[in-house]
C-alpha cells in the first residue's frame, strides 16, 4: 500500500458497518489493516442477495484493502495471537458491545502490556461508560433517540429515518479522526466514540437554538431550511429542483433572471429577515413560478449566475454523473470472478495513488500475518 498511512498497522475487530468503514478509510490511505474475524466471519459477508463470485457487494463496500485472519478471542491461544498482533500495531478499532470489548481484551488497559503506544478506539452506541452502556444500539435506534427521526420527514407524516446509515457512517468517520489525533500526539491510549454523542454533535446549530433560547425545532415541507428562505426543494414541470438562496445578492440575481424585480422592493421579501418572516407567502409565489418550466430549463438559466441550484437526482444518476467519473469516485476492482465496482475514497492526497484491492476472503492472510493456527 502507498499513501500517508503507509507503514502503520491497524487491527480491526469489527462487524457490519461502523468498525469496518472506519478501518477501510484507514486502509485506503495506506494503513495495513488486519481484520480479525470469528470462525463464522463478519456477518456482513452474508448480507444481500447479489454476489460477484465469492464476494458480496455489502461486504466489499466496507472491507477492501484489508487482510483477514480468524481468531477465537475467547481462547487463551486467540488472546496470545491478539497480543502479538498488538505488539506490532499502532492502533486497534472495534465496534463490539462494551461488555464484549472488555471481556475480549480490546481496551488500552488490556493491550498496553503488549504495546504501551497502541491507540485503542472503541466505537459503541452510548460509550464505554454510560447509564445506557449495555443497551443494544443500531443506526435506527440512535436516530430515534437523538431526535433525528423526529426532525426528518414531511410535517404531516410520521418520524422518518434518513435514506442511508447516517449514524453508522458519521460515527466511523469520527472514530478515524480520534484515532489519527492520538497518532499525531504520539501517545497510546483509549479513544471512546459513541454513536449517540456523534449525532448530538451533528445537530450543532439546531441543538444550540434550544439550549440557548428554548427554540424547538420543527419540520418544514419540501425539506426547507429552518432559517433561510427560499432554500428547499421545489416541484418543476418534470421533477424536482433544489434551490438555496443564502443571501440578498443571490436573491437579487434570482429575481432579475426570473423577471420578478418587484420582489426586490416588496418589504415582505426584500431582506433575508423579511423573507423568513413571510415564508409561506414567498414560497407559494416561488413554487408557482418554478412549476412553469422543467428542471433542466431552470438549471440552464440559474446555474450560470452562480446560484446554488441542482436537480434532485436518483442514485443511479449520481453514480453515472460526469462529476463522479471525473473524481474517480466509482472504482473497479478486478477479481478472478469478475469486476467489483465500489464507491471510492473521498480523501484525495496529492502524490498518493489510489489503490483498491479485493476484500479479503475469510482467514485469507493467516500465513502472512500470523504464525499460529486457528484457535
Amino acid at each position: 500500500m502507498n499513501g500517508p498511512l503507509a507503514g502503520i498497522r491497524v487491527i480491526e475487530v469489527g462487524h457490519m458497518l461502523m468498525g469496518p468503514y472506519c478501518g477501510m478509510l484507514l486502509a485506503d490511505l495506506g494503513a495495513e489493516v488486519i481484520k480479525v474475524e470469528p470462525a463464522e466471519g463478519d456477518i456482513a459477508r452474508t448480507i444481500g442477495p447479489n454476489r460477484v463470485g465469492p464476494y458480496n457487494p455489502y461486504f466489499a463496500s466496507l472491507n477492501r484493502n484489508k487482510k483477514s485472519v480468524v481468531l477465537n478471542l475467547a481462547s487463551a491461544e486467540g488472546q496470545q495471537a491478539l497480543g502479538e498482533l498488538a505488539g506490532g500495531a499502532r492502533a486497534l478499532v472495534t465496534n463490539l458491545r462494551p461488555s464484549a470489548i472488555r471481556k475480549l481484551g480490546l481496551t488500552f488497559d488490556a493491550l498496553s502490556k503488549w504495546n504501551p503506544q497502541i491507540v485503542c478506539v472503541a466505537i459503541t452506541g452510548y460509550g464505554l461508560d454510560s447509564p445506557f452502556v449495555e443497551r443494544p444500539a443500531y443506526d435506527y435506534v440512535i436516530q430515534a433517540a437523538t431526535g433525528i427521526m423526529n426532525l426528518t420527514g414531511d410535517p404531516s407524516g410520521p418520524p422518518t429515518k434518513t435514506g442511508y446509515s447516517a449514524v453508522d457512517n458519521s460515527t466511523a468517520v469520527m472514530a478515524a479522526v480520534g484515532l489519527l489525533a492520538k497518532l499525531v500526539e504520539g501517545k497510546g491510549g483509549q479513544v471512546d466514540i459513541a454513536m449517540y454523542d456523534t449525532m448530538l454533535s451533528q445537530l450543532n446549530y439546531i441543538a444550540s437554538a434550544w439550549l440557548n433560547s428554548g427554540e424547538l425545532p420543527r419540520r418544514y415541507p419540501d425539506s426547507a431550511h429552518p432559517y433561510i428562505v427560499p432554500a428547499q426543494n421545489f416541484r418543476t414541470q418534470d421533477g424536482w429542483l433544489t434551490l438555496f438562496i443564502t443571501h440578498d445578492n443571490f436573491w437579487g440575481l434570482f429575481c432579475r433572471e426570473v423577471d420578478r424585480k418587484q420582489w426586490l422592493t416588496d418589504p415582505r421579501y426584500a431582506t433575508m429577515a423579511a423573507r423568513s418572516a413571510n415564508r409561506e407567502d414567498l414560497l407559494a409565489e416561488v413554487a408557482e413560478l418554478l412549476a412553469t418550466a422543467t428542471t433542466e430549463q431552470w438549471i440552464a438559466r440559474l446555474a450560470p449566475l452562480g446560484l446554488v441550484v441542482a436537480p434532485v437526482e436518483s442514485l443511479q444518476d449520481a453514480l453515472q454523473s460526469e462529476h463522479t467519473l471525473f473524481r474517480g469516485m466509482v472504482a473497479e476492482i478486478p477479481t478472478e470472478a469478475g469486476t467489483l465496482r465500489v464507491v471510492g475514497n473521498p480523501i484525495k492526497c496529492a502524490g498518493a495513488a489510489e489503490v483498491y484491492t479485493p476484500p479479503p476472503l475469510l482467514d485469507e492472510h493467516r500465513d502472512v500475518v500470523l504464525s499460529v493456527s486457528p484457535a
